[in-house]
């Protein structure tokens, strides 16, 4: 009997890339959808215009990528401000930021990630290619998006690919 392939999710983050190069990075990961997991579903600056949600939803139907909103698992208002008090403190910027702050993940994980069911999620993966989990940051250990990939590789079983700018 062949060996059963190891399920992936991957991760990517909107900063640094254009819609271009954006659209290629999935490409290259056999990238089939993109689970939005954004609170905002825009990005300030005309550089980022093709992430806002509709022009991001058309960009990916023409590449023919699946697009999924799941805002069950964006962080609260509350704990993006925690994160930002946290970054002024540090005197890191939010495109800057490469970790999240120890009481963010602890929050993010008793408030959101403990609370909501994750099955959904899994059941909407593709069946040929992968999903990506998608939010902002450039790095994934910057964004909650690490969080719900660890939680996914831990109870599921899933391969974590963070596809990030080069």
């Amino acid at each position: 009997m062949p060996a059963r392939e190891l399920r992936r999710i991957a991760t990517v983050g909107v900063y640094e890339f254009d819609a271009t190069r954006f659209v290629a990075a999935l490409d290259e990961a056999n990238v089939t959808q993109v689970l939005d997991i954004r609170q905002r579903r825009g990005v300030r600056g005309p550089q980022y215009s093709w992430a806002n949600a509709r022009r991001l939803q058309a960009l990916l139907s023409e590449a023919r990528i699946g697009y999924v909103y799941h805002p069950e698992l964006s962080p609260t208002t509350e704990l993006r401000q925690l994160q930002y008090r946290e970054d002024d403190r540090q005197g890191v910027g939010k495109r800057s930021r490469q970790t999240l702050a120890p009481e963010y993940i602890r929050r993010y994980t008793e408030q959101i990630l403990d609370l909501v069911p994750l099955e959904p999620l899994i059941r909407q993966l593709p069946v040929h290619g992968i999903g990506a989990l998608m939010c902002v940051e450039a790095t994934a250990q910057a964004c909650h998006r690490s969080l719900v990939a660890a939680r996914l590789a831990e109870r599921y079983g899933l391969e974590v690919v963070h596809i990030e700018p080069i």
